[in-house]
């Protein structure tokens, strides 16, 4: 491990501290997990009351002037301040000024110029028949993508930390993208599989390796909304594609790729991801002051950059301000195997990656096997298509309404919940409804899409892994390792709807009840378990004297989240 991994600061590093000013102590008063509001801090400084006399930032400044935000930033003390300075090859560190200040508006409008910055409709058109498949195959084939998905994570998000998210993200898209358009030319159980196998191979570590990129540039706060917006888009694509396969999928009969539909479908859409990537190759910036064109990497972006000087430094100084554990590595250091297993030895990690190992499984056999559901309820290939749109629209609107309430509130694990208290209703209804009514059809299509159309709380749940890491190697391992939580959830959920159950899928319906009701008791005890941990830390925090806060600071060797100034976002 080098001198430099893993430091908040060194305590002998000369930095740019903020003014001083006479100290006064407060006790932190201890919220029940239940009450809902207030906000979340990533480190408590020595003195509670300290932002009431800082001067890092304006009376307009969004994250010094609200009333809620009763701890400030842990630079506003200057004998504190030299213990979470950046290390000196953070990417950012030139740019740092704990004592800038900005208003509300400079900060908006740099935050709205960062934001401007197929295989189940290929089911619908019959290809399992076309490769003499049945459902069971097509289980098997999903394992096979997610558990070689799952391997790939950790090893995708190691290489995407050496070689920085913005190489590796358009890389991945270009790779997987030439396997997808392979799979035009599939012709049966066997090649169906190997399809599978490097599909999920190139892809695993893609959502983690976003995470990380996102990070760089928004707050803890802002970070949801925008995973939020990344997943809208992908279910954008979703709906998008549900009209391309309509028309794609009428070349069925046609000359060339055998005459079937689902083969123009995987080969052009594979074509446009292709183009994708190898457009954000161009296009993605290493960090928020690394975004000036520098010959042929960067071609598509301005030679000035995004950013004039002064943005830089607001956009370093707010990410640092929010949570300063995001400068403990640059955006180019490896990750050593000592640091890699701190992260995965981290388990006060371990309550959110349960939560990723089964919340979705009550919505996920669903969701995979609505096209075929509606096939054997007896609507068309092309109505098909159509019907699974309503969903899709109802999907978006819940993801971005139950993250935009999650930080409203200030909840995150109680949102989540709803989850499960939503599908438990469908879910029984779907077990219950006899085989035959009048318009039944119609009914389990209803029921199905309200299934679908989930609150998606996916990124809540990544949010809160990035936010509850402390430091960089543990965002970076902690994400891969939730999300390998989540692929391994698919893993299980391919093998919930059995082919002797269908088309009703009783049996596995009742299966999902039994997880629905296992997540609700998930959920609310990580909410429990964290809000303890910050009522245990707080007890120990507030009963140190100022001096002896700042000997912890200058002496321990705990990290990130392990350190008794670290708090949980619950």
């Amino acid at each position: 491990m080098s001198a430099t991994d893993e430091k908040l600061s060194d305590p002998g590093l000369v930095g740019k501290p903020g003014p001083s000013y006479a100290i006064t102590t407060s006790k932190t008063t201890h919220r029940p997990w239940w009450k809902l509001g207030g906000k979340d801090i990533s480190f408590a400084p020595v003195d509670p009351d300290s932002v009431a006399t800082s001067n890092t930032a304006s009376t307009d400044d969004i994250e010094t002037s609200t009333l809620d935000n009763i701890h400030g930033s842990v630079f506003d003390d200057s004998g504190a301040a030299q213990f979470y300075q950046p290390i000196e090859k953070y990417e950012g560190a030139h740019r740092f000024d704990p004592n800038a200040t900005w208003t509300a508006v400079e900060e908006k409008a740099l935050v709205r110029t960062l934001d401007r910055g197929n295989i189940s409709q290929a089911l619908s058109d019959n290809m399992l028949n076309n490769l003499k498949m049945n459902t069971n195959d097509y289980n098997n084939g999903m394992t096979i993508f997610y558990v070689s998905f799952l391997t790939a994570e950790l090893p995708s998000q190691l290489i995407s930390k050496k070689v920085g998210p913005d190489n590796w993200i358009p890389i991945q898209m270009v790779l997987w993208s030439i396997v997808a358009i392979c799979q035009c030319l599939i012709t049966g159980r066997n090649t169906f599989f190997v399809t599978r196998f490097l599909l999920g191979l190139l892809e695993g570590g893609f959502i983690p390796d976003v995470i990380l990129y996102l990070s760089y540039f928004y707050k803890n706060k802002e970070l949801p909304a925008r995973l939020a917006w990344f997943w809208t888009s992908y279910m954008s694509t979703n709906i998008v594609s549900s009209f391309l396969a309509y028309g794609i999928l009428h070349l069925r009969g046609h000359s060339g790729l055998r005459g079937e539909g689902w083969r123009y479908l995987f080969a052009i859409e594979g074509g446009l991801t292709a183009l994708l990537g190898i457009l954000a190759w161009f296009y993605l910036p290493p960090s928020p002051t690394q975004t000036k064109s520098r010959g042929l990497k960067g071609y598509l972006r301005s030679k000035r950059g995004w950013f004039t000087e002064r943005e830089e430094v607001i956009m370093v100084t707010r990410i640092l301000r929010d949570d300063p554990g995001k400068s403990t590595m640059h955006n180019r250091q490896a990750i050593t195997p000592g640091l890699l297993w701190a992260s995965l030895s981290d388990y006060d990690m371990w309550p959110i990656y349960l939560i990723g190992l089964t919340w979705t499984i009550p919505m996920t056999p669903p969701m995979n096997y609505l096209t075929l559901t509606l096939k054997a309820l007896g609507f068309s290939t092309f109505n098909t298509n159509l019907l699974v749109i309503p969903s899709s629209i109802l999907f978006i609107l819940q993801l971005q309404f139950w993250t935009y309430i999650s930080e409203k509130i200030n909840q995150r694990f109680l949102v989540g919940l709803m989850s499960q208290v939503w599908v438990i209703p469908l879910l029984i209804a779907l077990e219950t409804l006899p085989q035959k009514f009048p318009h039944s059809n119609w009914v389990r299509y209803a029921i199905s899409s309200l299934v679908v159309g989930y609150p998606y709380v996916h990124a809540i749940l990544v949010a809160i892994t990035s936010r509850n890491a402390g430091t960089v190697r543990t965002r970076t391992v902690g994400s891969s390792l939730y999300n390998m939580a989540v692929q391994t959830s698919n893993i299980i959920s391919t093998q919930i709807y059995q082919n002797n159950d269908r088309p009703l899928y009783y049996t596995g319906n009742k299966v999902l009840l039994g997880l629905a009701a296992y997540n609700v008791c998930l959920f609310i005890g990580a909410k429990i378990y964290y809000t303890l941990k910050n009522n245990q830390r707080d007890r120990v925090w507030d009963s140190m004297t100022r001096e002896e806060k700042l000997n912890y600071l200058a002496t321990t060797k705990d990290k990130g989240n392990k350190r008794l100034d670290f708090r949980f976002a619950s």
